[in-house]
């Protein structure tokens, strides 16, 4: 493989979402159109955000390298004609809003986009786990009529799988917008 030339790289590596995708916004904002940042990651679940964020931005996602346990991934600025304003899914409801309909036993199902390793520690009791990496390809494991409320550690990840979501035609999917970091109901965890 050819050696790739960034004009920047960020060192993401250790962090968790949603702070490499913020830091990656932050220096895409100081380069030139056209010049290359290499995003230096540990956190697997950061290849979806990074390629689905790309999509929505407008910039340009070239490929990822993996060494080792880091990733590098690589992403082109786009011109400003090419730039799209970031999109954010219009319906949210907060962790206490989806706690006040699971206690009264209202029929909703609770999608968890977050890696394995985050949903067997804690999770929503009942909630259908499936990463956002692998949302496309398991989509068809989900029903589009079904009320979906969709859940991450922090939102972000939530917000682009109800984007993808609603692509495909999910008309009844809600972002629980302070995702687990803000849930206070009940939790549980693989035994």
């Amino acid at each position: 493989m050819p050696d790739i030339k960034a004009n920047q790289t960020l060192d993401c590596k250790g962090l968790a979402c949603p702070m490499p995708i913020v830091r990656t916004k932050k220096a895409m904002d100081q380069l030139q159109a056209g010049q290359v940042i290499e995003v230096q990651a540990t956190d697997k679940g950061f290849l979806a955000d990074i390629q689905r964020w790309a999509q929505n931005t407008g910039h340009q996602y070239l490929g990822t390298i993996e060494e080792g346990d880091v990733m590098k991934h690589y992403l082109r600025k786009s011109s400003p004609e090419e730039v799209k304003e970031e999109k954010k899914h219009p319906r949210v409801v907060s962790a206490e809003q989806l706690q006040s309909k699971l206690a009264v036993g209202e029929k909703v199902t609770v999608l968890d986009v977050r890696e394995p390793a985050e949903y067997a520690f804690h999770r929503i009791p009942g909630a259908i786990s499936i990463p956002l990496g692998e949302l496309v390809s398991r989509i068809r494991d989900l029903n589009p009529d079904d009320d979906i409320y969709v859940i991450c550690r922090t939102g972000n990840r939530s917000d682009l799988a109800c984007q993808l979501l609603a692509e495909k035609g999910f008309k009844k999917v809600k972002n629980v917008e302070t995702g687990m970091s803000g849930w206070t109901g009940p939790t549980e965890k693989a035994q």
